[in-house]
Formats: structure tokens, C-alpha cells, sequence
């Protein structure tokens, strides 16, 4: 490879795809395995869910503790590599339990739960491990945008993988407990060996241990709190990623109850995948021509005409997969860009506070996309109940016009409602432009060489 920098991004993207196979597999399919393949009485479905959006938020705000942690790493490995490998190996281990389904009634809640618990834990480590690696990478912005497009690229082609062969794999091998099984141990092994790309192919710059500054609780909380434009960045990624999780949940259900045909929902997901991984090739060609407020404004406005189609498209593919399409090519745009926004405030961190602590303020994604999961997950599981789809037993095979109508208000107006709120707050709030971002390590610099 010509330099570091593309040795680095081709390693560090490569990573992704069985991180992302692994996160989807759970985040996708677990609700649904509960409901449809499980067959749960209802209160133990209704426990189960509840679990799911509880033990996210409570989990959450251990993050920046498990951020504290991996900043205080010192080994001859770094401090990002370490927590990579076990956090990936002790959750391939509980995602297995999750899908072992063990235990009835109270057994199986208790045992579901710490399952969850342990599970949720585990990943966040790993994940905040793994993304407290691209700001380490490279200080540049435009070498910023070209890594983390490709990673974007990469995860979501392991993302895709799941979401198009989920629904027909499982049903060809005969949509059993065992059969789920199994195919969790499949993605989790999968996982596991993917994780060798970062951890041996990735070189990135370390401070000697003995040369590493530890940070304390009372700093942890300084580089959080302190941090304005972390702390703006949070609440726009959060409402957006309440959103994001809520429609993409609903996407099976909505292709079952609302169009009729569940087995349109690989359809819809292929669309939305091809969609998604083009904008995110194109991405770096457009941000050299597009300011980044101007690109947040583009997406958001693909994501309103997208959702404006959907709420009326189930009477037709072709306007089903418009609007998806709309929708998700917005998405992409500002997913990439939340990326690069909360990379950018380890050094704005750095220059308001005179610390740079990357674990801690990148723990702030996977607290906001278990926030976000929750909140979803909470909405889906009640709009399942509310709708008439989930009953003792399992689920029906059809719903009325009201249960339909429920189902699009939590799909599309809740998510649309989060997402223009999470919009208005980074035009407000969010001053990290490019040329601040310039002078700002122009400033770092000057104080480094005094």
C-alpha cells in the first residue's frame, strides 16, 4: 500500500464488516426472534422488551466509564487494541446466550436479562476501543472523511449482509430456536476473526506508557461536561439515531402488515443497501464540493421528502423503494457526518480543556446509539401491542386500518419529528466548521512547540 494512512483505512474499514454484521444481527433480529420464533406469552415478551430498552439506558451511562477505562490503558499494545479484543470476545460469548433461549416464564427473563446486561457491556468496550481509533489515525480532516467513508462503506456492506439474508436463511432452514442458533454462533465467529484486520494490520501512533497522563473520574466528567460542542453533538446524534433505529425496526413489519408481502422486505433491504453504499463512495467527491453544514442540509431534506413518500407508498413497491431510497441516501450523508463531527471534538476538547481524552469522548457513540436502540426498541415493542400484532402466542397474520395507521405514526412521524429536532440543534449549537477546525490545530501546534 502507497502510505500509512491507506494501509491504515483499508485495515481499520475491513474491521468493520464483522462488527457491523455482528451489531445488526442483535439490533434487527432480536426483537423479532423473540416475537415470531420464540412464541412468548405475551408479559414475558413485554418483560423481555422492556429489558431490552432498560438495560440500554442503564448500560449507557457506564459508557464513559468504560471510556475512563481504556484511556488509563497502558500496555506495550496501546490502549485501543486491548480493549478490541476482549471486549470482542467476551460479546460473541453472551450474543450466543441471548439466542439460546434458556429457560421459561421468570427463568427465562432473569437469565435473558443478564445475558443483555453482560452482552451490551462487553460490546461497548469493544466498540469504544475500536472508534477511539480514527481520530488517532490522522489529525486531518479530509484524511478523516476518506477513512471513516470507507469504514462507513464497509459496515454497512456487513450490515446488509444481515438485514438481505436474515428473513430467507432462517426460513429455509426452518425458522426453529436451533436453526437461530446456530446462525448467532455463525455471525459471532465471524465477528471474532474479523477483528483481526484492525488488531494486526492497523499501526497507529502511541504514547509510551510510562509517558501516558491518567485521567480521574472528576476529569472524565470535565471532558464530557465541559465540552459544549460534545455535548450538542450528543443530543443531535441521539434524536437522530432515535429516528434512525425506529424506522429500520420497523421495516419487516411494515412489509408484512402495511404492504402485504413479507417476503419484499430482502427486496427493500437490497434497495436500501445498494442506495446507502453508493452515497457512501460518492461521499468523499461531494464533501470536497459541499461545506459540511451544506451536506447536513441536503440529507435532511432527502430525509423529509423520503418519509413524505413512505407514509402514503404501501400501495406500491415502486414507491416504497423511492422513498426508502430518499430516505436512507439522507441518512447516510448524515451518519458520515456525526462521524466526523464527534472525531472533531477530541480536539476541540484538547484546545478548550488542555487534555486530550479520545476513549472518553468517543464512549459518547455507543452511549447515544444504545439510547437511541432503547427508545426505538421501546417504541416498536409498544407499537406492537397497541397495533393488535403481537399476541399470546406469537403473532397475527393481519391487522386493521387503525392497527396500520399506529404503525406509520411510530414508522414515519416520530422518526421525522427526531430527526428535523436533531437537525435545528447542529445548525444552532454546532460552530466546529472547517476553518475553526483549521485554526483550532493551528493553535494546538503553536502551543506544543512553546
Amino acid at each position: 500500500m502507497k502510505t500509512l494512512d491507506d494501509r491504515n483505512r483499508v485495515y481499520f474499514g475491513l474491521g468493520t464488516i464483522g462488527r457491523d454484521m455482528f451489531y445488526s444481527f442483535e439490533a434487527n433480529t432480536l426483537l423479532y426472534f423473540l416475537s415470531d420464533v420464540l412464541s412468548l406469552p405475551v408479559w414475558v415478551f413485554a418483560a423481555a422488551s422492556m429489558i431490552l430498552s432498560v438495560m440500554r439506558i442503564f448500560d449507557a451511562f457506564n459508557d464513559p466509564i468504560t471510556g475512563l477505562v481504556i484511556d488509563n490503558i497502558r500496555s506495550p499494545w496501546g490502549k485501543f487494541k486491548p480493549a478490541i479484543l476482549v471486549g470482542g470476545i467476551l460479546s460473541a460469548i453472551f450474543s450466543v446466550l441471548l439466542f439460546a433461549g434458556i429457560g421459561d416464564g421468570w427463568v427465562f427473563v432473569v437469565v435473558f436479562g443478564l445475558a443483555y446486561l453482560l452482552w451490551d457491556i462487553s460490546y461497548g468496550i469493544n466498540d469504544i476501543g475500536y472508534w477511539t481509533l480514527l481520530p488517532v489515525l490522522s489529525s486531518d480532516q479530509k484524511q478523516r472523511e476518506k477513512t471513516g467513508a470507507f469504514a462507513r462503506i464497509c459496515a454497512n456492506i456487513g450490515m446488509y449482509i444481515v438485514m438481505v439474508a436474515w428473513q430467507p436463511v432462517t426460513s429455509a432452514l426452518g425458522d426453529t430456536p436451533a436453526v437461530w442458533f446456530w446462525c448467532a454462533v455463525v455471525v459471532a465467529a465471524l465477528f471474532v476473526l474479523g477483528l483481526l484486520f484492525p488488531l494486526l494490520g492497523i499501526k497507529e501512533k502511541r504514547v509510551a506508557p510510562e509517558k501516558q497522563e491518567s485521567t480521574t473520574v472528576s476529569q472524565m466528567f470535565r471532558a464530557l461536561l465541559k465540552n459544549d460542542q460534545l455535548m450538542w453533538t450528543t443530543l443531535a446524534m441521539g434524536l437522530f439515531m432515535i429516528g434512525y433505529c425506529t424506522t429500520v425496526n420497523f421495516a419487516v413489519y411494515y412489509m408484512k402488515y402495511l404492504f402485504g408481502n413479507e417476503g419484499m422486505y430482502v427486496v427493500l433491504v437490497a434497495v436500501v443497501g445498494v442506495s446507502q453504499l453508493g452515497t457512501l463512495m460518492v461521499y468523499p467527491a461531494v464533501a470536497r464540493r459541499m461545506n459540511r453544514r451544506s451536506l447536513y442540509t441536503l440529507g435532511t431534506i432527502l430525509v423529509l421528502a423520503g418519509y413524505a413518500i413512505f407514509f402514503f407508498a404501501e400501495v406500491s413497491i415502486i414507491l416504497i423503494a423511492l422513498g426508502a431510497v430518499l430516505v436512507f441516501v439522507g441518512q447516510a450523508f448524515i451518519q458520515t457526518l456525526m462521524l466526523m463531527f464527534l472525531a472533531d471534538t477530541v480536539e476541540y476538547g484538547q484546545w478548550k480543556l488542555g487534555k486530550r481524552n479520545e476513549s472518553i469522548t468517543f464512549s459518547i457513540q455507543p452511549f447515544i446509539n444504545k439510547i437511541g436502540g432503547a427508545i426505538a426498541t421501546g417504541i416498536v415493542s409498544l407499537t406492537l401491542i397497541l397495533s393488535g400484532i403481537k399476541v399470546d402466542g406469537g403473532t397475527v397474520d393481519a391487522i386493521g386500518s387503525d392497527g396500520k395507521l399506529i404503525i406509520k405514526v411510530a414508522m414515519f412521524a416520530i422518526p421525522l419529528i427526531m430527526i428535523v429536532v436533531g437537525y435545528i440543534v447542529y445548525l444552532k449549537k454546532y460552530k466546529i466548521s472547517e476553518t475553526f477546525y483549521s485554526e483550532m490545530l493551528k493553535d494546538l501546534e503553536a502551543r506544543e512547540k512553546e
